[in-house]
């Protein structure tokens, strides 16, 4: 089990939601913490739900300027003097049918979801390569393993996802470096208020299955472990996550019961 007292991780996506749960842990094992998202109000708020604040460094960061993400790795590798876990949590979702969303808000999603994610990865990975060691994490979903209706774009973002991320997994295996996707089902957070529409506009409201989903807390300490583990990956939720052993042994049968299902 690796024991991240003294260790420096990076989270983006911070300001809220599972981001702001795993930083809470972290901070209460004694982490270092860099702590990224858009908001620096809400990263505030985070900072001060932390144990430790003498640990933590809050360093604004726009996934969607994904150019601007190899300046941004130089300032977190400076202010602790290295990196040793990258968590890519910081992300956006959908919620709108494929023939009325326009190609912008299509692509939005996947730059923010697929590009800000593996350009930050890319620029700190020198880093690990240079040291032989590292861990990066990524926040997929379960919809990374199989698709859903009103997220055609995000759930095509997670899927890519994996695809790199399996890829980059085999690549650095000889630096000694772990790459972990963890697939969380609904989570009780403001995900789905944040999503964005057909019109490229937030829903800013609450699913009924996000509502009813599991707390980040509980999420945070189950993500935790999974990297402690160092696992290749990690499904975490409720009955949802049976539906990805269905789709792979049962495909038809998956296909029927996702045409029905209630996705709001």
């Amino acid at each position: 089990m690796i024991d991240y007292k003294n260790k420096t991780v990076w989270i983006t996506g911070a300001s809220s939601g599972i981001g702001r749960a795993l930083a809470i842990q972290f901070s209460a094992m004694g982490a270092n913490l860099i702590l990224s998202a858009r908001n620096n109000e809400k990263l505030l708020e985070t900072l001060n739900m932390c144990s430790h604040q003498l640990q933590i460094k809050l360093l604004p960061l726009d996934l969607e300027d994904y150019e601007s993400v190899g300046r941004k790795s130089n300032t977190a590798l400076a202010l602790f003097g290295g990196i040793d876990l990258l968590i890519n949590n910081g992300g956006i979702s959908q919620r709108g049918l494929a023939v009325d969303t326009p190609i912008s808000v299509d692509k939005k999603i996947i730059d923010i979801n697929y590009f800000g994610t593996v350009a930050l990865s890319k620029a700190i990975l020198p880093h690990f390569i240079e040291k032989k060691s590292g861990q990066i994490a990524v926040t997929s979903s379960v919809v990374g393993k199989f698709g859903s209706p009103l997220r055609t774009s995000y759930a095509a973002s997670k899927h890519a996802i994996h695809g790199f991320f399996d890829s980059l997994r085999a690549e650095v295996n000889q630096y000694n470096i772990g790459v972990t996707i963890v697939c969380p089902g609904p989570i009780n957070t403001n995900i789905s208020e944040n999503a964005i529409t057909a019109s490229g506009k937030s829903q800013n409201k609450k699913d009924d299955a996000i509502a009813g989903g599991i707390s980040p807390e509980v999420l945070a300490k189950k993500y935790i472990k999974a990297l402690q583990k160092n696992k290749q990956e990690a499904w975490i939720g409720k009955k949802e996550v049976f539906a990805i052993y269905i789709k792979r042994f049962f495909p038809t049968l998956f296909s029927r019961i996702i045409r029905n299902v209630k996705v709001t």
